[in-house]
């Protein structure tokens, strides 16, 4: 006895050391290099500034945190509405929630399968007819009634359970990660489409303008070749620039009408019944200090970049589940009821049954399957990596390509605002001019088109300014952590 004990208390701590272990890769975040900087060149602390109306020079600052609710920069009452009428209502951002719901619930399942042993409760009652010449005598009917428990376990020896409850654990945090990137695409989106609205509005206004001036202006023609001053030439000239005007207006409002198309479905509601403000370019901010993430930061923040390494981290769990799958399995087994033709004897001693039973499960030949499984697994792995690189890639990416816009951009603004305050000096005096008799209709009509093309190109630069920088926003990941953490707090 006293040599039996040592060898049990050995033979036990070997067995729970082996079920502390887990055979497979240990998962670790992908140690990428990443450079000091987004774009080769350094670049500037500020744009160019712009003395257009309330747009002017944004300063890029990497000492403030990017807000949550990053679209209120935009100091907009009406922006703010439809986006926290869309979280509300947007079908989008409801699927993402339930995929989320649908992973964790997965999750519970697959630990109860594994953690916890299978406890089944069985009650049956059967009646049953024998046959005489089965056991060379008289055939019998009768009742059997039968009640029992039964437990059985299979033991993690090798990890490929806890891999496998790793594995779901990576597709909850992967729905998670789906639903910030779900929910920044869907503010991104509105933020977008509002603006386009607001442009496509004053487009609009720009050419319904520059209409009622080129029927005024007909209006002076046809006096003046009432009077003998002008030729019809001049006359039809003006009237096929003012039917170009015309021609051009149709366009725009189906843009402007399918752009509040786009938000009522953004925002959870039909075209026909959806309730919204109208945009303007005018009636929003355009933020002056532009929050900055540090490049190394970037890649906690993306929540793309976080879906790709939760994606990378479940290819690491499959290789385990697959490695572990070339190891024994030992089931554990019991069972313990009553069993009786009655039921007035059904619970008494003589109708007790139980079972105890162990099996072990190693497999021998199996034609290559588990170690090509393994081999499959491991390239599954090696993929997942390489496209985590490459959303990182390209991440980066746009991050450097929106900031080189923002730069651009405010030149591109302030170049154009100059030329529109230019064609409509220009345009006035062209105008006494003409009524004068000092110069062409040539001279008019070319200082009509330019400034109407001067009007519509500052409208294009305000707008594609804001796009930009919402699209700053949503490149440097949209301030997801930040309302993660005011959450925890508030819990």
């Amino acid at each position: 006895m006293r040599q039996l004990i040592p060898r049990l208390i050995l033979t036990l701590v070997i067995f729970f050391t082996l079920i502390g272990c887990a055979v497979g890769p240990e998962f670790s975040p992908l140690n990428l290099t990443v450079p000091e900087r987004y774009t080769s060149d350094p670049f500037p602390v500020q744009t160019v500034g712009v003395e257009y109306k309330s747009d002017g020079a944004q300063s890029f600052t990497f000492t403030e945190d990017l807000s949550a609710q990053w679209w209120t920069l935009f100091n907009s009452p009406s922006l703010d509405q439809i986006i926290r009428q869309g979280l509300t209502d947007s079908p989008t951002l409801a699927a993402a929630q339930a995929a989320l719901r649908k992973a964790e619930e997965d999750l519970r399942a697959v630990k109860g399968s594994i953690v916890y042993p299978a406890v089944d409760a069985d009650l049956q009652a059967t009646r049953q007819r024998t046959s005489g010449n089965a056991n060379s005598g008289a055939s019998d009917t009768y009742n059997l009634y039968n009640t029992s428990v039964a437990v059985s376990y299979t033991l993690d020896i090798f990890g490929g359970g806890r891999r496998q409850i790793e594995a779901y654990q990576t597709k909850v945090d992967y729905q998670r990660y789906a639903y910030e990137a779900a929910y920044l695409t869907l503010t991104a989106n509105i933020v977008t489409t509002a603006i386009q609205e607001a442009s496509l509005r004053a487009k609009k206004e720009a050419t319904i303008d520059m209409i009622a001036m080129q029927q005024e202006q007909l209006s002076i023609i046809q006096k003046q070749f009432k009077m003998g001053a002008v030729s019809k030439v001049d006359v039809l000239s003006q009237e096929t620039d003012l039917a170009t005007t015309k021609a051009d207006l149709p366009p725009l409002e189906k843009q402007l009408g399918s752009s509040r198309h786009a938000l009522a479905a953004l925002t959870g509601q039909f075209p026909g019944s959806a309730k919204m403000p109208e945009f303007s370019l005018d009636s929003l901010h355009l933020p002056q200090e532009l929050p900055m993430s540090l490049p190394s930061q970037l890649v906690r923040q993306r929540p793309d970049i976080r879906a790709s390494e939760e994606l990378l981290h479940q290819a690491c769990a499959e290789v385990g589940i697959a490695t572990a799958n070339l190891y024994p399995q030992i089931t554990l087994s019991g069972g313990w009821g009553f069993q009786a033709v009655g039921t007035g004897v059904l619970f008494s001693g003589e109708s007790v049954i139980w079972n105890l039973g162990a099996g072990l499960l190693q497999p021998i030949f199996r034609g290559g399957q588990l170690t090509a499984e393994r081999r499959s697994a491991l390239a599954a792995y090696d993929q997942a990596a390489a496209e985590y690189r490459q959303t990182v890639l390209e991440a980066f990416q746009d991050v450097a390509d929106v900031l080189r816009a923002l730069e651009t951009d405010a030149r591109t603004l302030r170049a154009r605002a100059e030329a529109e305050a230019a064609a409509k000096a220009t345009l006035a005096l062209v105008e006494k001019q003409y009524e004068l008799g000092a110069t062409t209709y040539l001279a008019l009509l070319i200082a009509q088109r330019d400034y109407q093309e001067a009007r519509i190109n500052v409208i294009t630069a305000r707008s594609q300014r804001y796009e930009d920088t919402a699209a700053l926003f949503q490149a440097l990941g949209g301030g997801w952590w930040n309302r993660s953490k005011k959450t925890a707090k508030a819990e």
